[in-house]
């Protein structure tokens, strides 16, 4: 008779195979190259865009507030126009890792749940995909700043 843990082992040797044959083979090195190319040109565009704004006499405060709002408006814009899951798709984490693939996740369930009303709609779901990113991002700045007063006390 075989035991739970064979069926289990099984099951799950079973289950792998299944996944295999019905996912697509992705080229690993060739989405590497993507992400890595398509991420360097948008950090390439916001260091031409901070140079510009610099050149123009604003201070690195405001250059750097300036060069984040013009690249999280594009993004919702390519967004709001379907565009940008289809560079998304194409570039791969090029496109999620810099600011842009934020203001994308938090712009996408806003236009989708739009059609439900601005409160449970837009208001409830805008943050369902980056709630959980600002919320730990804010505790975590949160700790390292008591960490950096506590620090500036000690010496």
């Amino acid at each position: 008779m075989e035991s739970q843990n064979s069926k289990d082992y099984r099951k799950k040797k079973e289950y792998e195979q299944m996944v295999k044959n019905a996912s697509p083979d992705s080229p690993i090195f060739t989405d590497c190259i993507k992400a890595f190319v398509s991420g360097g040109l948008i950090c390439v565009f916001g260091q031409i865009m901070r140079n510009y704004f610099t050149s123009m006499g604003l201070s690195q405060d405001d250059t750097g507030l300036a060069v984040s709002l013009i690249l999280i408006a594009i993004a919702v814009l390519l967004t709001g126009f379907g565009l940008f899951g289809k560079i998304g798709k194409f570039c791969g984490a090029g496109t999620v890792v810099p600011i842009t693939g934020f203001a994308n996740s938090v712009a996408s369930p806003a236009i989708e749940f739009k059609k439900e009303g601005w409160v449970f709609g837009l208001g409830a779901k805008m943050f369902q995909v980056a709630g959980p990113v600002i919320v730990y991002g804010t505790v975590t700045s949160f700790i390292v700043g008591i960490i950096y007063y506590i620090a500036g006390l000690v010496r």
